[in-house]
């Protein structure tokens, strides 16, 4: 069988704009995504135009583009970010505008660029989005992660196989995951989102005080503050308009306490960051930051992250996502976070999502802050689970219980 199909395609199509960020009538719809992905992107348009659709406002990336720059461009050229683009998206995001994004990054596009020259433009295009950005981590408007396969990506996958059957191999498992081979795709996610609901809800119920994590490499207690919220699968935004961020999606996830993480944490997947692979990894934390750091591949890079400002050093985010899931048990390691961080546990290092706390998008940043929400001009995740992986939970008597063993939950 070839993938994708047709149908398979117009399937993804569907899912992105009917679940993925459910297209209201009236509602400009913006989509971003590499050239290589325009046979999706047209069908995205033709349904999200046929869901009611207003506007389809289309951003084609060309990471050979991007590549040259970074290479040829003087050093100037990083610390400059074309204003009318983020007061663009600004404008969108006060519009109530919902964002697809297509998200098939080639893990080795800047493997020979200075880690210095990425780390500064990073910063620059963070700062310069940031109002967008914090919109969407508001949840204010709707938006979705969906991928493509692209040659480049699927070639670092599977290496051992010509270009042709790499992308077709990366293709089934993106079909796979995210269910739009079966017969109603979007019933499927319905149910599936049910299913992370319930988790989510037994957590909410236990009101734990404290995380502990224990597997190879890995000793660390988390703190989560009060009021922490869990969520998983569909959101609902600032409109109550429900939309799934992620595509596909296994985890549920909280908030930790910014100040309240302490001990090791090692790395058990290959993260991309920013066309920059950084493996076996390990990051030392005391009361909530990083104070030591080591790495296998990618040290200088890990290091442009860390040092992206004050609040990369803590985290962020923590996510629970078991081993025996439908991506960790095709044993492909995808070196996309889209895909990997929904096959194993992870952490976020950076920004904290407000709606991960009990009236936080309410808050002011300094509220925030104060509540123990990391602020940073990064959220990057990275994965840490395992088969070994244990972690207890410890409720606000003081009692321990097992939420996780050897990977998979034990509640």
């Amino acid at each position: 069988m070839t993938y994708p199909t047709y149908q398979q395609l117009e399937n993804y199509a569907a899912l992105a704009v009917q679940v993925g960020v459910n297209v209201q009538q009236g509602q400009t719809v913006v989509v971003m995504a590499p050239i290589t992905a325009a046979p999706l992107v047209r069908l995205i348009a033709s349904k999200a135009y046929e869901a009611g659709a207003k506007n389809v406002h289309v951003e084609y990336n060309d990471e050979e583009l991007s590549r040259i720059k970074y290479k040829q461009a003087p050093e100037e050229a990083f610390s400059e970010y074309p204003i009318w683009r983020a007061k663009a998206w600004e404008d969108f995001v006060d519009k109530g505008a919902a964002f697809i994004t297509v998200y098939s990054p080639n893990p080795d596009l800047l493997n020979d660029v200075d880690p210095a020259r990425v780390a500064t433009a990073t910063k620059t295009a963070s700062t310069a989005m940031s109002g967008y950005r914090g919109a969407l981590m508001n949840h204010t408007n709707a938006w979705t992660l969906i991928s493509y396969a692209t040659p480049e990506w699927a070639s670092k996958v599977f290496p051992d196989v010509s270009t042709e059957e790499a992308v077709q191999k990366l293709w089934e498992r993106i079909v796979e995951a995210t269910r739009v081979g079966l017969e109603d795709p979007v019933q499927a996610w319905k149910a599936h989102n049910a299913k992370l609901l319930q988790m989510v809800e037994l957590l909410n119920g236990k009101r734990y005080k404290q995380l502990q994590y224990e597997a190879p490499g890995t000793s660390l207690t988390v703190d989560l503050p009060e009021g922490h919220i869990w969520l998983g699968g569909a959101k609902a935004n600032a409109k109550g308009v429900f939309f799934n961020p992620n595509m596909p999606t296994e985890e549920v996830f909280t908030m930790p306490h910014r100040e309240g993480v302490n001990g090791v944490v090692r790395s058990t997947k290959p993260l991309n960051y920013n066309g920059q692979v950084i493996n076996g990894f390990s990051l030392t934390f005391k009361d909530g930051k990083v104070i030591d750091y080591s790495a296998e591949q990618g040290y200088e890079a890990l290091s442009n992250l860390l040092n992206t400002d004050e609040g990369a050093r803590h985290l962020g985010e923590i996510a629970l996502v078991p081993d025996d899931s439908p991506i960790s048990n095709s044993n492909v390691v995808f070196i996309n976070t889209l895909y990997d961080e929904n096959a194993s546990c992870h952490l976020a290092l950076g920004q904290a999502y407000p709606v991960n706390l009990a009236g936080g998008t309410k808050m002011s940043p300094e509220e925030l802050l104060a509540h123990g929400a990391n602020r940073s001009l990064t959220h990057e995740d990275f994965m840490i689970g395992s088969p070994d992986m244990n972690i207890d939970g410890i409720t606000q008597d003081g009692t321990r219980e097992p939420i996780f063993r050897n990977g998979n939950w034990a509640i």
